[in-house]
């Protein structure tokens, strides 16, 4: 959830002055808190934000204000050394680190790598190859008494007859054999190596050459017959090449080779330098020479940081602040009136008779936010479940049961199986909600921008700021 969030903010990213600093070439546009910011970082901004797909285009003057609040909130949260955090810095280097490693690795090292799979691959299988072979199983279980391997053993032997005398392999695998995956491929599996198969069917298998057909073989699963359809040598490094290329890739091996070099820089240096700042140096490095890395490690940056101050000065403060939501929605009830009826209560469902009064008598002298756990402990608290019950606010049409019984319309409720009787519980709002709990999602969407408004305001008196308007009115129009 954070990730997104993190890309949203990036809406509006530039990168630290600290990273970067105004070139001749480069003008100031304007200068935030005494930090200078380059027209280049006001493009690139405005430019990933107004591309082709956005659906709220902005012009440069309307996002200048976006702009500039964004790297308000940044400061406030430099101010109040959010950066300093182990947890800000911890998971900042998470996310910058992503695209960190794989810039350590080279062709030369996923070669390297390729080969070293390539000739480990090789040495377990050994000189003698791949085969591919069919088999037909006769399963007789470990613990069986002896008549039961006997009589497999007897459908193993009839059958081994019948292909001496011509009968075709694939056919009879697919009828009899009691290995279900390799039956239907006619008893065909894939190409195996020496270790991955059982000992008595593997020193079978290997003994055979393409085309013969094995005696019986006994093993823990049962009989076996056994038909080598092919032989052949592992295929030299370049037949596989792209496929083990595409495997590492798959596996992410790239992110390990890096880790590795990064160790070995730091065990090299001999205490001299940690982890953190190899990789801190290899970013700066790549940073650099890469302006879209730069303005990405800034994002991730910035995005972390107006996270981090956001949640604890609005977020989490206007969700958890009840008494201040409810004077909220006091001070603005007009703005959630409704304009048509809503039923506040429960569509519920129940076994007998008695139970419909009893539902309502549970639930009648209770706070509406308190019904689901009192219906659960009195009816659902062991398992036996007594009653089904839809909790909520109800406008017409949105529940077939409370348009037929609240509503008075011609509706047709679907039954809930072992629940015979329905019944309906609560009360009609005419005008709107009683209090804030009952739209409390959009009282606290509107309390959160309110608070938003009034920060952004404060810290446009805290600090001070200055837009170069003849800067501002060469955006992207300079050679």
């Amino acid at each position: 959830m954070k990730k997104l969030i993190i890309a949203a903010f990036a809406a509006f990213v530039p990168f630290a002055a600290t990273w970067s600093q105004p070139k001749a070439d480069d003008p100031v546009i304007m200068t935030i808190n005494g930090k200078k910011v380059p027209r280049s970082e006001f493009e690139y901004s405005y430019n990933k934000n107004n591309s082709e797909g956005v659906i709220d285009k902005k012009s440069v003057n309307e996002y200048v204000d976006l702009f500039i609040n964004y790297k308000l909130k940044v400061e406030a949260a430099l101010d109040a050394h959010y950066d300093t955090l182990s947890s800000y810095q911890l998971e900042y280097r998470q996310y910058r680190d992503q695209q960190v490693l794989p810039a350590l690795v080279t062709d030369d090292d996923m070669e390297a790598e390729a080969h070293k799979i390539y000739d480990e691959t090789a040495n377990r299988i050994g000189p003698d190859g791949l085969i591919k072979v069919s088999h037909i199983l006769l399963r007789a279980e470990q613990q069986a008494p002896q008549a039961e391997w006997d009589a497999a053993k007897m459908r193993a032997d009839s059958i081994l007859q019948a292909l001496k005398n011509g009968a075709d392999f694939a056919e009879l695998a697919t009828k009899h054999s009691q290995d279900p995956g390799s039956a239907r491929q006619g008893g065909q599996l894939p190409f195996v190596q020496r270790g991955q198969l059982v000992k008595e069917f593997e020193d079978a298998a290997f003994d055979l050459q393409p085309g013969e057909i094995s005696e019986v073989v006994k093993t823990a699963f049962g009989y076996h017959i056994i038909k080598m359809d092919e032989r052949k040598q592992f295929e030299p490094f370049e037949y596989h090449h792209d496929a083990i290329i595409n495997f590492m890739e798959q596996r992410n091996m790239r992110d390990m080779i890096a880790n590795q070099k990064v160790e070995e820089i730091v065990k090299a240096s001999e205490g001299a330098k940690s982890k953190e700042q190899i990789m801190d140096e290899k970013a700066d490095e790549l940073a650099a020479k890469d302006s879209e890395l730069k303005y990405l490690f800034q994002e991730y940056h910035d995005g972390l940081l107006l996270y981090e101050i956001s949640n604890d000065l609005i977020w989490s403060k206007a969700a958890q602040d009840d008494a201040a939501l409810a004077n909220y929605f006091d001070k603005n009830k007009k703005k959630y009136a409704w304009t048509e009826p809503r039923f506040k209560g429960m569509a519920y469902h129940v076994k007998t008779q008695e139970d419909v009064q009893a539902v309502a008598d549970c639930v009648k002298d209770l706070p509406f936010e308190d019904w689901a756990e009192a219906l659960r402990s009195t009816f659902n608290a062991d398992s036996i479940i007594r009653i089904r019950v839809e909790k909520g606010i109800f406008k017409e049409g949105d529940h077939a049961l409370v348009d037929q019984r609240e509503f008075h319309k011609d509706t047709v409720a679907t039954p809930v199986k072992d629940y015979p009787i329905d019944a309906t519980f609560g009360k009609m709002l005419k005008d709107g909600p009683e209090d804030y709990t009952d739209v409390r999602a959009l009282v606290v969407a509107d309390y959160q921008e309110q608070m938003e408004k009034e920060w952004v305001a404060q810290l446009r008196r805290q600090y001070k700021f200055k837009v170069n308007k003849k800067v501002l009115k060469t955006v992207n129009i300079h050679p």
